[in-house]
C-alpha cells in the first residue's frame, strides 16, 4: 500500500496534474455517494438508484423521479469540504490543470476552481423541456405542483435539471475536453470514484503521464495501474497535503 508522503512528492514534482473525483469527493459536505454504506443504493432494495433517476423514470412517471430526486439529491446546506478547497488552491498554484467530476452539486466551483468539467452536467442549471427557458436551481427548490413535478411559469413545460440522467448520451463536447486535458497530465489523481462507470473508465485509459494515483476505499480496475494507491478516507488524506 502507497503512503500519503509518495502522494504528497509526487504532487510536489508535477506541474499538470488532473482530478477525476465521484461521489465520494462530497461525502463529506454531507452528499450521499451511491454504494457506501449510507449511499442511494440502500435507499430502495426494490429499485436501484440508476432506474428512479434515469431516463424512463423522467419520462414515464416525473413523479416518482423529481420525488427521488428530492429527497436524495438536494441538500441546501452543502458546502466545500477540505478536499475541494485543497483543489482550489493546487489550480491556483497553477500546479492543477482542471478537474473532471461525476458529481453535480457544483462545490469544485463553490470552493474557488475554475477549470471544471462536468462530465454528467450540474443542478445548479435547469431548463423547461418545451421552451428551453432556463432557471437557478431555487426554482425547482420552490416551485412543484402537488405531484412534485417543476413546471415552467412560462408554458407549464416540465423543469428538471441539466444533468445526464442514466439512459442519456453524455456531451461529447464535454467528452472531448476531457480527454484532451488528461492527455496534457503528468500526473491523474483519481479519488472517491470506482471508476466502473461510463465514461470516467474509459478516460483514465488515455493517461499516458508519470502519476497515475487512485484514492478510493475499494478497490478499483485501475489499481494494477497505479503508481500510488490510498485506501485512506480521502479527507484524512487531504488533510495532510
Amino acid at each position: 500500500m502507497s503512503t500519503v508522503e509518495m502522494l504528497r512528492d509526487a504532487i510536489s514534482m508535477s506541474n499538470n496534474i488532473v482530478f477525476v473525483g465521484g461521489a465520494g469527493v462530497s461525502t463529506a459536505s454531507g452528499l450521499p455517494d451511491f454504494r457506501g454504506t449510507n449511499g442511494l443504493y440502500t435507499v430502495s432494495s426494490a429499485e436501484k438508484p440508476e432506474d428512479l433517476l434515469g431516463k424512463k423514470c423522467f419520462k414515464e412517471n416525473p413523479s416518482k423521479w423529481f420525488k427521488f430526486y428530492r429527497e436524495h439529491m438536494m441538500f441546501d446546506n452543502a458546502e466545500p469540504n477540505i478536499i475541494h478547497k485543497k483543489l482550489a488552491e493546487l489550480e491556483e498554484q497553477g500546479k492543477l490543470l482542471g478537474i473532471i467530476t461525476q458529481n453535480i452539486d457544483g462545490l469544485h466551483q463553490k470552493a474557488g476552481s475554475k477549470n471544471v468539467i462536468e462530465i454528467h452536467g450540474t443542478s445548479s442549471v435547469n431548463y423547461c423541456t418545451k421552451c428551453n427557458r432556463e432557471y437557478g436551481e431555487d426554482y425547482i427548490k420552490t416551485h412543484c405542483d402537488e405531484d412534485y413535478v417543476s413546471r415552467c411559469e412560462k408554458c407549464g413545460g416540465v423543469v428538471r435539471p441539466d444533468m445526464t440522467l442514466f439512459g442519456e448520451a453524455i456531451d461529447t463536447f464535454k467528452l472531448y475536453d476531457a480527454t484532451e486535458l488528461i492527455e496534457k497530465a503528468d500526473m491523474l489523481i483519481a479519488a472517491g470514484t470506482s471508476l466502473k462507470v461510463y465514461p470516467v473508465t474509459g478516460l483514465v485509459s488515455h493517461f499516458k503521464g508519470k502519476t497515475l494515483a487512485i484514492l478510493n476505499n475499494q478497490p478499483t480496475a485501475e489499481d494494477k495501474r497505479a503508481s500510488i494507491v490510498l485506501r485512506d478516507n480521502l479527507v484524512d488524506i487531504f488533510s495532510q497535503l
